[in-house]
């Protein structure tokens, strides 16, 4: 990419010129900006929403859907022993990090996203405060998330998004304890199971969204400071909406 840029510039840059320049507050100020307007040429304004976290390794060596699969048996397996192992354990380095979408199911454009070293929750709560804090009004009047997000989650998102309608499949400890949303999801979900659940899988237009990203950017996000990580993050949701643009 540096040589046809090269080739249409006629400037020559190295590849550590390109690098800093995903530390620029300049550039991610104008990454931000480029955001907006696309939502905005789009027209987007009402929403009907779908909700998905996935991750991106890192190194070459760990692929995050691998690992992620032994994460989750070891958990099954170790069961409480984790916290007396933990003690007396170097600090790993991070072999993933954790990035959350907002996709707005109509267009396909990516409305909101976040990303975390810590948690896919991290990431989610991260998403959520850029779509509060964008500079253009967008209403989410659905919104479709894992079953993860539950009474407590549902009653954040009503205070920072205002009246949404949900469609999260409950767990089978749930309770009707809870916002009068959570208790109006329930309500469908017992007497319409069919709507309900033909609402809720359009969920994995998210789920394309990021085998798409993947197949266009790779798996693996080429950084390893935390800020410039943050900003391939972006860039990957930027390339997303550029392609949607035009659809």
């Amino acid at each position: 990419m540096l040589i046809i840029f090269s080739w249409l510039s006629d400037v020559d840059v190295s590849y550590k010129t390109i690098e800093r320049l995903y530390s620029d507050q300049e550039v991610i100020l104008a990454l931000h900006n480029l955001h907006v307007i696309m939502l905005r040429r789009k027209g987007i304004k009402n929403v009907d929403c779908g909700g998905d976290g996935s991750g991106y390794g890192l190194s070459i060596k760990k692929h995050y859907a691998t690992e992620a699969q032994k994460l989750k048996e070891k958990i099954k397996t170790v069961d409480g022993q984790n916290k007396k192992e933990k003690k007396g354990k170097k600090k790993k380095k991070s072999l993933f990090v954790y990035s959350f979408v907002l996709m707005d199911i109509q267009t396909r454009m990516y409305i909101a996203y976040g990303m975390s070293f810590k948690s896919e929750k991290e990431a989610f709560l991260s998403a959520i405060k850029m779509l509060e804090e964008m500079e253009i009004k967008i209403n989410v009047e659905s919104l479709r998330l894992d079953r993860y997000y539950q009474q407590a989650y549902v009653e954040y998102l009503e205070k920072k998004l205002g009246k949404v309608t949900f469609y999260i499949i409950p767990k089978k400890n749930a309770t009707v304890r809870g916002s009068w949303e959570w208790k109006k999801m329930l309500y469908r979900f017992v007497h319409d199971t069919e709507g309900f659940l033909k609402e809720y899988f359009q969920r994995n237009q998210s789920e394309s969204g990021f085998a798409e990203d993947k197949r266009r950017t790779g798996w693996r996000l080429g950084q390893r400071r935390p800020d410039r990580v943050n900003t391939a993050n972006v860039l990957t949701g930027i390339w997303h909406n550029l392609y949607w643009l035009a659809d």
